[in-house]
């Protein structure tokens, strides 16, 4: 017999009153969430959710329409959950709500707003923090706090099918929204990255821009069985990453976003709070590993609620082994010189 979503959040969170108030965020989130679908799927007569807008939002990016639909929606379900602190990408500061509230939400409202007028899939990725009395004093130090600290994650994909990848802390479950059922049921009761890898995800228009570890790292993917992987690989970049995460966590691989030498992306341009953190803590449930290269991000303290940082996800050893190119590349004793001069994306 399928589980719904509402009797796994019975199971997992009726331990105390927080662990309620988890549970109850998450169904709002859930129904802000068909909410959202629906206005995908209907469109709007008044307006064209991919057109951009003439206000950008705290980190710079140009903000689509659709970027602030999903925002008021997922702002009145913090409200309806009764969440303290509600801090949102299309938004310069949190928003305090209920100072008395237990818990802090931290959102990407619309993740791969890029892709809204390809008709490819976007998503919502969010991170439920604890409050204490010491963040009442001040509000924005909530979200600065390390990955490992979330009560729940996860992210919602707006695609074929609207699905809700999730963790409590005990595994990475996947729910999928039913019309006929009338609410999430489980699709895939826990979810295991395997750890080997045979796909990485990159946008690889950037290659001239990496640092050369990442260059190496990619060189030897791209070189196949031949070269020092002795294996092909698949590359894939669909720019949502709600999608490429989705993909890693059935199938496997790996994904990575780095910085690179253009300005402004040092650190690359994924937030650390409400999108590494919270996908983060999602991989690492499903027996994966994610980091910013060499650190794990679940151990990293943010310094502001939209700080970047670089991101790489996916198979233990794949991951561990793009820290090694990243702490030394020279030392890797599988690399020749051939391998090293070779690159589909070099003249």
């Amino acid at each position: 017999m399928t589980s719904s979503l509402d009797a796994y959040l019975g199971s997992q969170c009726d331990a105390d009153p927080t662990r309620r108030q988890v549970a109850e965020t998450i169904r709002q989130l859930c129904a802000a969430s068909v909410k959202v679908r629906n206005t995908i799927t209907n469109g709007s007569a008044s307006e064209h959710l991919g057109a951009s807008r003439e206000a950008m939002n705290a980190g710079g990016d140009v903000q689509k329409e659709l970027d602030v639909v999903a925002d008021r929606l997922f702002l009145d379900a913090a409200k309806a959950a009764g969440i303290a602190y509600f801090g949102s990408e299309e938004q310069d500061e949190a928003i305090v709500i209920d100072k008395q509230g237990a818990l802090a939400l931290a959102i990407d409202p619309l993740d791969g707003s890029s892709n809204i007028e390809t008709n490819v899939s976007i998503g919502t990725i969010f991170s439920i923090l604890p409050v204490t009395d010491a963040h009442r004093a001040d509000p924005k130090s909530a979200f600065l706090q390390p990955g490992s600290r979330q009560l729940a994650a996860g992210f919602f994909i707006y695609g074929p099918q609207l699905l809700l990848v999730l963790s409590v802390g005990n595994g990475t479950h996947v729910f999928i929204f039913s019309s006929s059922f009338g609410g999430f049921v489980e699709l895939i009761a826990s979810v295991t990255i395997p750890e080997r890898a045979s796909e990485f995800a990159i946008n690889a228009s950037n290659y001239r821009h990496w640092e050369p570890q990442i260059r190496s790292y990619i060189d030897d993917c791209l070189a196949g069985a031949e070269g020092p992987r002795e294996r092909d690989f698949n590359m894939r970049w669909i720019g949502s990453m709600v999608a490429d995460c989705y993909r890693i966590l059935v199938r496997g691989g790996v994904f990575l976003y780095p910085g690179d030498a253009r300005k402004g992306y040092a650190k690359g341009r994924l937030r650390h709070v409400y999108e590494a953190s919270p996908v983060a803590f999602c991989v690492e449930h499903a027996g994966g590993a994610a980091t910013d290269g060499l650190h794990r991000i679940l151990d990293i303290v943010p310094d502001s609620l939209h700080a970047r940082t670089p991101l790489v996800f996916g198979g233990k050893r794949e991951v561990a082994r793009v820290a090694r190119y990243m702490a030394d590349p020279a030392e890797l004793s599988e690399r020749s010189p051939l391998f090293g001069k070779r690159s589909l994306f070099r003249a």
